[in-house]
């Protein structure tokens, strides 16, 4: 397999592929972006002419356009570094330090960012967003896209410019300046937080709030522009580590043997289980209208899980909390890869980097939820080949 490399937004081949682009929210579209150049040290001198903002337009927001109140909304907070590419400017602040990062953000400040691996999965929540304002004009049940940055406020003025350039519908923001997120995440009612950061996402998930490190693959599958596709793992995942723990301790037999035991005993939830919740309701609201087979957002359980021998116990769960998945797989331990390739989703959950790479590899943009038993076993498997 693909070698991952250490820093989560780093291309797993050292190659940054085309990245295709949905149409906005607001109904244009756009072509595909070319990546940005490879990091050149001799670039570092900053002298460097800024280049214009090209394709910026005035963003559509009269006519109605409004922002939910965040108690409301199904809010999204995406870290700057995973919704584009921030590579160089990241090799400059480690080179160099904080003064000349942000000398060089300021010189560079109207030159957007490249796309990065969470671009997808937003220009769809802005997609799906779009369809919901069509049936509900006045509701505030909408994704809430807010942009998280332990940068400088010196640094917003790029990052406004680069959310104009992509006509992106991102209206709030968060720049720490260096300090921790969380708390603010916790007073945005944050249904989903994305990063680069492993330990700001272990600590955001510490608090109850749903989290992942995102990936960029070593090539990018395009996804569907029309409909939302989210993928879930199951333990540790939409489920707690419970049955995990079992298999890990006791081996294959045992965890058949537990999991026919307890059949009919609930599993607990695990920490993205009120993100599928709120895409649930999302979707109840287009059933409601008679779009169910239209309906822009779907999604997935992608597990590892045996169906006869284990299946039915996640499946009795998911049925008893109310939670309708739209496509079950269980694999048997089968490569998750190729069916995931199959699905393209926008983005696809695991608790286990080795099913995070063998995604990647495959072209799908995943995202790591470090949590549970299988996190005593990633340590050592993160930094070699696979």
């Amino acid at each position: 397999m693909v070698k991952m490399s250490l820093d989560p937004v780093q291309v797993m081949s050292g190659q940054v592929k085309e990245l295709k682009v949905a149409p906005s929210s607001n109904g244009e579209s756009r072509g595909s972006w070319e990546a940005k150049e490879e990091f050149d040290q001799d670039h570092l001198g900053l002298t460097t002419k800024p280049k214009p903002v090209t394709g910026r337009r005035a963003r559509k927001v009269e006519g109605g356009v409004f922002f939910p109140k965040p108690e409301n909304a199904v809010t999204v907070a995406v870290s700057s570094r995973v919704l584009f590419r921030t590579e160089r400017e990241q090799k400059v602040f480690e080179q160099k330090g904080v003064e000349e990062y942000l000398r060089y953000q300021i010189e560079h400040e109207t030159e957007p960012f490249a796309p990065g691996p969470a671009f997808p999965f937003v220009k769809a929540l802005e997609a799906v967003n779009t369809r919901l304002r069509e049936l509900y004009p006045q509701s505030e049940e909408l994704f809430d896209i807010v942009l998280v940055t332990y940068n400088h406020a010196h640094v917003g003025i790029r990052l406004i410019n680069t959310i104009n350039h992509h006509n992106l519908f991102i209206e709030r923001f968060c720049m720490t300046g260096g300090s921790s997120p969380i708390g603010y995440l916790k007073a945005w009612h944050t249904n989903l937080y994305l990063s680069a950061d492993a330990d700001k996402v272990r600590e955001a998930l510490a608090e109850g709030i749903a989290a992942a490190t995102m990936f960029m693959p070593e090539k990018l599958t395009e996804v569907s522009e029309t409909q939302l596709r989210v993928a879930f793992d199951g333990d540790a995942v939409l489920f707690s580590d419970e049955s995990e723990r079992i298999f890990k301790a006791h081996g294959l037999d045992k965890f058949f043997e537990h999991e026919r035991d307890n059949e009919d005993i609930l599993l607990d939830h695990g920490p993205l289980k009120g993100f599928l919740e709120a895409l649930g309701k999302l979707q109840k609201k287009f059933y409601a209208k008679g779009q169910r087979l239209d309906c822009p957002i779907r999604t997935y359980l992608v597990t590892a899980r045996s169906a006869a021998s284990s299946g039915i116990r996640a499946l009795k769960t998911l049925r008893a909390w109310g939670l309708e998945i739209d496509e079950a797989l269980f694999l048997a331990g089968a490569p998750k890869g190729p069916m995931l390739e199959k699905i393209r989703p926008h983005i696809y959950f695991d608790d286990q980097m080795f099913h995070v790479e063998g995604a990647a590899e495959m072209g799908t943009v995943a995202a790591h939820v470090p949590y549970g038993i299988a996190q005593k076993y990633t340590k050592q498997k993160t930094s070699v080949g696979k």
